[in-house]
């Protein structure tokens, strides 16, 4: 499982303890090291713990952290355009600017990319914004402590981190016209939407690859694996046995496939190595005790546990083995120092009771590939998410 690492479409991933472990220990989230530069010039910035989303689309970047000048998008109006992304636990808020992005030996130019900011800058969050986000999390774009990251880079399914939805019919959870008076939801052209930057690169630009060794029970310290970019367009990004899963690029499962679990079927659930462990309902498993109680402890540990995936073609893939060990005493290992956790689920939040989120926890010991929307890949018509048997 490992590829050349000095190839031009390889950048190495670590998961460590995160940009502020004093402030905000990171557990299970895969960092990367980017450059971004003002398009066009030398004036260049190079990022490290960027944190990479296979759950979204679009470079995201702390505005704290920024100490270049990405000029600034307008709207068709000449307004400043802002956006608004709701994740699963909060949300995100600010300005779109351009950059060029360097990743490994890849580079996409001029790419519409997001300056996340604090609720009191100007112009303020608007609630049609603020009010989306059911998590709990509130505006987690507003530092580093907040975000866990100094950046997101989202490697998803799509090419647009909205698409043709908001060319026509803007909902409120995307982007804004801010004049001075204040913002509003708007119409945006694709071209100025935040862009996945994989999909803008020249060549190895069909989807991804994250790949990470297997993680004992218990957890360890750091743990280290790639970032491959590309599917079967290099010798070390080959589907090989990974069995393909499409998924929909529209409608109500946009991005999604069904998992079978306890008898119960999830028809929005999805891979996200943006979420830090396996989110799914089962009211059998007991949550911690609080401040851990958003994590699953189970009475039996480890608890031993199976689910099958099937992608939109209705074929189930094999039945995937994975198991849980109670959380609590995971974060105490190693004096509460290890950040990479094989076993680490919990419930899933309110809202997302018909989903099952396959997060990082799920790509230790597998080759996890995401194909992005009309690139054309081996294995069958993108968006697909991909993996093979640990």
């Amino acid at each position: 499982m490992t590829p050349t690492a000095a190839a031009n479409n390889v950048a190495p991933l670590i998961v460590d303890a995160g940009p502020d472990p004093q402030n905000a220990f990171d557990v299970n989230v895969p960092f990367v090291t980017i450059t971004i530069c003002v398009p066009g010039t030398q004036t260049c910035q190079t990022i490290d713990h960027v944190a990479v989303d296979s759950g979204s689309s679009g470079l995201r970047i702390v505005s704290s952290v920024l100490t270049i000048p990405l000029p600034p998008q307008n709207d068709s109006s000449g307004n400043p355009l802002d956006e608004c992304l709701v994740f699963l636990d909060g949300y995100v808020w600010g300005p779109v600017a351009t950059a060029d992005i360097t990743v490994a030996g890849e580079k996409a130019s001029s790419v519409p990319v997001q300056i996340t900011v604090p609720s009191f800058s100007s112009p303020p969050v608007p609630g049609s914004c603020s009010n989306q986000s059911t998590g709990g999390n509130g505006n987690e774009g507003g530092s580093v402590d907040a975000f866990g990251a100094n950046a997101l880079i989202g490697v998803g399914l799509f090419q647009h981190d909205c698409g043709p939805v908001c060319t026509t019919n803007p909902p409120p959870d995307a982007y804004y016209d801010c004049p001075s008076s204040g913002c509003t939801p708007t119409t945006v052209t694709l071209a100025q939407q935040v862009a996945n930057p994989v999909s803008m690169f020249a060549a190895d630009s069909n989807g991804v690859l994250i790949q990470f060794p297997s993680v004992p029970d218990g957890g360890l310290l750091t743990a280290n694996g790639f970032l491959i970019f590309g599917i079967g367009t290099q010798s070390n990004n080959v589907l090989g046995s990974s069995v393909v899963y499409p998924v929909p690029d529209s409608g109500n499962n946009m991005g999604n496939f069904t998992t079978m679990f306890n008898g119960a079927s999830y028809p929005s659930s999805f891979i996200d190595s943006g979420s830090n462990g396996l989110f799914f309902p089962d009211s059998g498993i007991p949550p911690c005790p609080k401040p851990d109680n958003h994590w699953y402890c189970p009475t039996t540990s480890p608890d031993n546990l199976t689910a099958v995936n099937q992608g939109l073609n209705g074929q189930s893939g094999p039945t995937t083995h994975f198991s849980l060990e109670d959380a609590s005493t995971l974060f105490s290992n190693n004096n509460g120092n290890n950040t990479a956790f094989s076993t680490l689920g919990g419930p899933n939040g309110s809202g997302a009771s018909s989903s099952f989120d396959w997060g990082l926890t799920f790509f230790f010991g597998r080759n996890v590939f995401t194909a992005i929307e009309n690139m054309g890949a081996p294995g069958g018509t993108p968006p697909y998410f991909a993996y093979n048997l640990p």
